[in-house]
């Protein structure tokens, strides 16, 4: 499958509603963006990241963005599980980050079943709505995963780091029968064999709506 190269991108936002959720969605794709993108900025904000779950969220995120031109790591005390009956307060949250005006963005899939993954997709869609979006997928007991639009292949060395973060950074998590090696691999194989990727792995996402260039056509 041939694919479009992004260009050079200068800010990349991160949005995720838990510790764990930008770097199980899109972790592969933040290791090869913030390689092929040396200069770039990366702000990456987890909603809800209170006690002990946002020392994990900060270690993780500070593993997957060494090397990246910029970073700014931003931990918020949403109540879990509760997004949707916060929404003013988190659309007020994501309005801060407007004059960021990132080049691409990486948020929750609009249709996940778990409601505080939709209330971030909603609220980023409200808030920026002339930039680049692309919604990652969460796996995970509720089920709910779709047919993603857009792949990014991954090496099978940023696979195995992407997942030894993941496994060593989130020891709440360990117990959790679906938080593991097989759960992590096998999506992105699945995913791998829907674009052909090159070393049989990759990130699925969705997106709404790309303009592709910018350019006048006259």
């Amino acid at each position: 499958m041939q694919g479009l190269r992004f260009g050079s991108l200068r800010t990349i936002l991160c949005l995720g509603a838990h510790s764990d959720d930008i770097e199980i969605g899109a972790g592969a794709t933040l290791l090869r963006l913030v390689r092929e993108n040396p200069d770039a900025r990366v702000v990456w904000v987890v909603c809800s990241a209170a006690g002990a779950r946002g020392g994990e969220a900060a270690e993780s995120a500070n593993r997957f963005l060494q090397g990246a031109g910029g970073s700014d790591i931003r931990l918020g005390e949403f109540r879990d599980g509760h997004f949707p009956a916060q929404m003013s307060s988190l659309k007020s949250y994501f309005e801060a980050l407007k004059p960021l005006d990132p080049d691409l963005i990486l948020t929750h899939y609009g249709q996940d079943l778990h409601q505080d993954h939709r209330a971030v997709s909603q609220a980023t869609w409200n808030t920026f709505r002339n930039h680049t979006i692309l919604e990652y997928e969460i796996p995970k007991w509720d089920g709910g995963l779709g047919s993603p639009n857009v792949f990014v292949p991954a090496s099978a060395a940023d696979t195995d780091r992407k997942i030894a973060v993941l496994t060593s950074c989130f020891a709440s998590q360990a117990d959790k029968h679906w938080f593991d090696d097989l759960t992590f691999r096998g999506l992105m194989r699945l995913r791998g064999l829907e674009c052909n990727a090159p070393e049989h792995l990759a990130e699925g996402f969705y997106a709404r709506k790309i303009s592709i260039g910018g350019l006048p056509l006259d």
